[in-house]
Parts: C-alpha cells; sequence; structure tokens
C-alpha cells in the first residue's frame, strides 16, 4: 500500500450503471492518505431519479470511504451537479465527511489550490438544465459503447487505454471550444482568487497544466477514464489511472504540458 498525502477524486457517479466500481476499490486499497477530497458527482441522482441502482460494490466504496474517514484521513466532500441535493447540507458533517462548496488545500511544497466541481463553469449546466441531462444519457450510452470497443481492443491485443468520448471530445470542433471554454474559465477564478492552482472535475477530462500563469487539474472520472490525482508526501502532484487489468499506472494526459511538481506521463509508464 501506497501513503500519499492527499488523495483527489471525482464523478464516481455511484447509482449509476456508468460507474466502475471495480476499478475505483482496487485505487482506494492501493493508496492510504492524510486528506480524500471528493469533488462531485460522488452520488449520480440524476440516473437514480431515471431508475434505482445500486449494487454491492457502490456500497462498498461508501463503506470504505467511511472507514477511512474514521481513521484518521480527513474526508472533505463538495458536491456537483448530480448530487446537488446535498449542497442543502453544506458546513456539515456525516460520518466524519465534511460537506463544503469549496475547499482550499495547500500543497506540501506550498501550493494553493482551489478545489470545486466545476459545474458553475459550464454554461449547458448553469442555464439549460434540461440540455444538460439530456447529455447526460447521450454521454453515458456513448461510455457503454466505449467498453464495448475496449473489450474488442484487448481480444485483439491492443494494449492502452483509448476512449471513444474523449476522442470525440479532442477532435469535434464543438468539443474542443467547450473543453478549452471550461478549462479557461476555471484558471481565470484560479487567478482571481489569489491561488497557485485549481482542482476540479465536471467534464470528465483528465489532465494537468499551466494555463495563464496557474495550474489547472482535472481529477477525470471513473465512468470512462478512471483517473484520480495524488499529491505525494513531497508535494509532487501525480494523475494516475485504474486499468481495466485493476493495475495502476500514470494516466495519459490529454495534454502533456510541462509542469515544474506535477507528474504527466503519456500512455502509461514507459
Amino acid at each position: 500500500m501506497k501513503r500519499v498525502r492527499a488523495i483527489f477524486l471525482s464523478d464516481i457517479h455511484l447509482g449509476s450503471r456508468a460507474c466502475q466500481p471495480d476499478r475505483l476499490l482496487a485505487f482506494l486499497k492501493e493508496y492510504e492518505s492524510e486528506y480524500l477530497y471528493l469533488i462531485g458527482d460522488i452520488i449520480d441522482l440524476w440516473a437514480m431519479s431515471r431508475s434505482v441502482y445500486w449494487p454491492p460494490a457502490h456500497n462498498t466504496i461508501v463503506q470504505k470511504v467511511l472507514r477511512k474517514a474514521r481513521h484518521h484521513t480527513q474526508v472533505i466532500f463538495v458536491p456537483g451537479n448530480h448530487d446537488e441535493a446535498l449542497r442543502e447540507y453544506l458546513g456539515m458533517s456525516f460520518g466524519a465527511v465534511d460537506i463544503v462548496a469549496e475547499h482550499v488545500h495547500v500543497t506540501a511544497a506550498g501550493k494553493r489550490l482551489l478545489l470545486v466541481h466545476g459545474d458553475e463553469y459550464d454554461q449547458v449546466t448553469t442555464c439549460h438544465r434540461w440540455l444538460s441531462m439530456l447529455g447526460d444519457v447521450s454521454y453515458t450510452a456513448l461510455v457503454h459503447l466505449n467498453r464495448a470497443l475496449s473489450w474488442l481492443r484487448r481480444k485483439l491485443g491492443v494494449s492502452g487505454h483509448w476512449s471513444l468520448a474523449d476522442y470525440a471530445k479532442r477532435n469535434v470542433l464543438k468539443a474542443v471550444a467547450y473543453v478549452g471554454d471550461f478549462e479557461s474559465a476555471a484558471a481565470h477564478t484560479a487567478v482571481q482568487r489569489g491561488m497557485d492552482g485549481i482542482v476540479c472535475g465536471h467534464i470528465h477530462t483528465p489532465v494537468m497544466k499551466h494555463i495563464n500563469g496557474v495550474i489547472y487539474y482535472n481529477c477525470g472520472d471513473w465512468v470512462d477514464n478512471c483517473t484520480a490525482i495524488v499529491e505525494h508526501m513531497d508535494g509532487r502532484m501525480e494523475l494516475v489511472r485504474s486499468t481495466p487489468e485493476l493495475r495502476l499506472v500514470d494516466a495519459a494526459a490529454p495534454d502533456e504540458t510541462a509542469v515544474a511538481h506535477p507528474r504527466v506521463a503519456e500512455g502509461g509508464r514507459r
């Protein structure tokens, strides 16, 4: 088991059939931390409003997080748009889990990072909720198709992570503009608040990179990419992925921008 200073997770989507609990459990068994940050869309109340789905593995994840909270891990939960009902409980604690609107994490290297889910930077979510929910259903269907393609790739002996959803976001012009606008808006907030960086989720695009003088981190998700960010004891930040074989590798970041402390590797260990 690896001991790290902090773990940053977002977009787990418990209660959704798209969630990949086995890969998350493999990650949680591998790492222990002083801080555990749950940065939104941990429970998918949108999906549960369409149909109730809560297999034993989802309950195991909740119990494991609560167990960590009881055993000297500070667990902080920043609700997102899929679990926005929990925003009614901001400032409260449940099972030693603190629920907050945002949080500032100071790394071992002294870097101040603003933690927010990020839906406030998404004009579709904030202005057109119905369109956002329609997009959520379409994205879920795309993820299920991608799993079939991933199974075929493994059968053909093709290695490495490849995501149909990520491919679409990087190659469809409107999607590229959407991601770019989101990242710029998040980075702008960090600059305005005098932070060294910002950590968020929401758009399911894992990355660590410099934008306008600050470091932008996106945790990714546990629906498609199965990624998390960890802070090592020396303050070094790393983006990691849990593979279908339940191995942990350096995550393939869409934009491999040189960053002083963060560690980003393209396509796993080489």
